[in-house]
């Protein structure tokens, strides 16, 4: 299977044209803006490497695996060693009794590739999910059953439980969403007119990266709250979830939070990638509101004029912004009016959030200080999903239109369901884009990329996407991080790929393994006898 470069990356990784910039900057002693042509963004920067992958598996007649054999080939730059992890998703996805991985690097005068969505997984995904679904076919097995087969109730690579997993329920509502019950099991068999209908399906999954975050929170006595962590909102609604989870935290309208990002002074956050943010700053603004109440409860149980006069912390809780005794809620007061008597103005707590590290709410429990757990080293985290595709091929013109899709993930708490959709919308496109349409192109002769431009490289528009249906699965994770949040934006790309051409495959009865799958390939593979 070949996965060819797609789009472009310039977030995370510094490459020449910023330091070119810097240096502009510095010499002339004022700032500086550089500008690429869209020609010189395919030369100086990186893209998702050209590679090519092998696997062989070894299954028994019922449609258990035996043995999985991987081996990859990849370009390299000459100065570089990078290479995206494809195997990683390869080794876990199934319960796999023997499984060897190997990778080869080809040094070529290209640039260095880079880290694109789901480095790794996206690819792998559409290896591992055509070869499943080429089993399912000679073993004359449903797609979805021979995975259930296959289950992996823990990890395979570490032998960790799983801090949760939902995958079969993603498969469950994903075929019951689809209507997958209808699919005729024999491929080349439907039709509409003229057209080839084919069904599809694949699964999907990303890790959750083990990443530390913090965050402040200052609270105000007159009902207004600053919340302040030195994270970035590329567009994906950081904005909007802190400020929901602040306000929820701190028991104010959203309105009468302010949430302060995107300078190197305030708390610090690493990069926004691989889906670690929703969860990452979350969870340090939620420990961050927790220090706060707790502060408060103090102020409290030492006050000769509060309610909760000499109680223990332990038997205060803080809802919706109120302290009161957990025994007897009448006892209790609004948080303004306790700092007011105090002639408090302003109250600060600071929180640590990170991935793996749970942590028990002292407000809801019988713990007077807020206990911190490390799960990292005690299970396997990551996000589980399910892609479902119908799509329509014209075997005159080789074109390929996907008509239905339907996708269900299981990702811990969903912080913004109308955000999480866009996200999950959003990678959908782009796989869809990866494999029927996206790639760069380069003169054999002259080593110059042909379709260095947005009229020549194409990508997805509004009429080759179909409405997607999409749905999450109610997923409790009590190890993940304090507000239970896996994250979204790498897995949303995970396995759309593979799900194409799975319903290819099921259109056409035969098998495309070179993206993208545009008409030149898939004329090709109609005029070979079956």
């Amino acid at each position: 299977m070949q996965v060819h470069r797609r789009g472009l990356r310039g977030k995370a990784w510094v490459w020449p044209h910023a330091v070119l910039a810097c240096l502009a900057a510095k010499a002339v002693g004022r700032p500086v803006k550089l500008v690429l042509t869209r020609p010189q963004n395919f030369t100086g920067m990186g893209h998702r490497e050209e590679q090519q992958q092998t696997l062989r598996l070894g299954a028994t007649k019922e449609g258990k695996l035996l043995s999985l054999l991987y081996d990859k080939t990849a370009t390299a730059s000459p100065w570089d060693d990078y290479t995206e992890t494809n195997s990683r998703i390869i080794g876990m996805l199934y319960q796999l009794p023997t499984y060897e991985a190997t990778y080869h690097l080809t040094k070529a005068n290209v640039m260095t590739s880079t880290s694109m969505r789901a480095p790794g997984d996206m690819p792998g995904s559409f290896a591992i999910e055509c070869a499943m679904d080429d089993l399912a076919a000679q073993l004359d097995l449903d797609p979805i059953q021979v995975r259930l087969l296959n289950y992996a109730d823990k990890d395979p690579d570490t032998g960790q439980p799983w801090s949760s997993k939902s995958l079969k329920q993603c498969y469950a509502r994903g075929a019951e969403l689809f209507g997958w019950n209808k699919r005729n099991p024999k491929a080349g068999q439907t039709r509409q007119g003229k057209l080839l209908v084919g069904y599809g399906m694949a699964t999907a999954s990303y890790p959750v990266h083990n990443s530390q975050g913090n965050a402040r929170v200052r609270l105000y006595a007159d009902g207004h709250a600053v919340v302040q962590a030195g994270a970035t909102d590329l567009g994906t609604g950081t904005y909007t979830i802190i400020t929901q989870v602040a306000a929820d935290a701190l028991g104010l309208a959203p309105d009468k939070v302010r949430f302060e990002l995107g300078d190197t002074n305030l708390p610090s956050t690493p990069v926004s990638g691989g889906s670690n943010a929703a969860g990452r700053v979350s969870s340090s603004v939620y420990v961050a509101a927790q220090d706060l109440w707790q502060k408060l409860i103090k102020v409290a149980v030492m006050d000769a004029k509060s309610p909760l006069f000499r109680a223990k912390p332990a038997d205060v809780a803080v809802i919706q912004g109120r302290l009161h005794l957990k025994a007897d809620p009448s006892k209790g007061e609004a948080f303004g009016e306790l700092m007011k008597r105090g002639n408090m103005t302003d109250l600060e707590g600071d929180g640590v959030g990170r991935y793996g590290s749970s942590y028990e709410d002292p407000l809801a429990t019988a713990n007077a200080e807020p206990t911190k757990k490390d799960h990292a080293a005690e299970h396997s985290m990551h996000a589980f999903g399910a892609h479902f595709c119908e799509v329509q091929v014209d075997p005159d013109l080789g074109t390929v239109r996907v008509t239905r899709w339907v996708g269900v993930h299981a990702a811990g708490r969903i912080l913004n369901p109308k955000t999480a959709r866009s996200q999950i919308i959003g990678g959908g496109i782009m796989g869809i884009g990866a494999a029927l349409m996206e790639q760069t192109v380069r003169d054999p002769h002259l080593a110059r990329y042909t379709n260095a431009s947005l009229a020549d490289y194409h990508v997805p528009v509004n009429a080759d996407i179909p409405d997607m249906t999409v749905e999450f699965i109610d997923e409790h994770d009590p190890y993940i991080n304090a507000m239970g949040v896996k994250g979204i934006g790498e897995i949303a790309i995970v396995g759309v790929a593979a799900a194409v051409s799975n319903a290819i495959f099921h259109a056409t009865g035969r098998r495309l393994r070179d993206l993208p799958m545009s008409p030149n390939k898939v004329l090709a593979a109609l005029r070979v006898p079956a």
